[in-house]
């Protein structure tokens, strides 16, 4: 995600295959390395960031060329409720910088993009079933964990993690002309996670 002539060359593809871009989902992410931020090596800063929010800056810059010759169309960045809004995960230093940086740059976006009809929004999932685990690392996280452990019922809404499909119905939401006005929103689908654990 960090590569920009990859990153290019996909968007190409997609444009040549599809015969143009309407609608952008820049879901790509791991957390990488947690780890106390004394332990943390720059290379695992950089990977983090590197995936997080360089991924979604070229990505950003190379759908928009597309984007604009289409008349416009929405863009669609998966953050997090970690960075933003919930801020007690141990060693989640880089992955939650990433995903803040995420949320700011959507809002840059929002306002430089508008006078070209294409809208860009943040989505900001908490726990949801996945495979990020396969590019999840620790280290000696006991260093700096609160101990704090969710109850028997967690999420409070629902009592499990989001499906894929749950935050899909957003995106797609959000793809959907019925988002037409909508732009730099941050739409937290979190099932109340955040409202006990900040």
């Amino acid at each position: 995600m960090a590569d920009e002539a990859a990153i290019a060359a996909a968007v190409a593809a997609a444009v040549e295959h599809f015969g143009g871009l309407h609608v952008v989902f820049a879901n790509a992410g791991i957390n990488g390395m947690q780890t106390p931020i004394d332990e943390m090596t720059l290379d695992e800063w950089n990977a983090t960031l590197g995936t997080n929010l360089t991924g979604t800056f070229l990505t950003v810059k190379h759908v928009i060329p597309h984007l604009r010759a289409a008349g416009g169309g929405s863009i669609v960045v998966t953050s997090s409720i970690n960075g933003s809004r919930l801020f007690s995960q141990p060693g989640y230093s880089a992955y939650s910088s990433s995903k803040a940086a995420q949320v700011t740059f959507a809002k840059m976006a929002a306002i430089e993009l508008a006078r070209w009809d294409i809208r860009i929004n943040v989505i900001l999932p908490g726990g949801v079933r996945t495979n990020i685990s396969e590019r999840t690392y620790r280290r000696n996280l006991d260093r700096v964990d609160w101990g704090f452990r969710p109850r028997d019922r967690w999420p409070p809404l629902r009592g499990a993690p989001a499906d894929a499909s749950d935050v899909a119905d957003l995106v797609l939401f959000l793809a959907s002309p019925a988002s037409r006005h909508v732009t730099r929103a941050e739409i937290v689908i979190d099932a109340g996670a955040s409202l006990l654990r900040g």
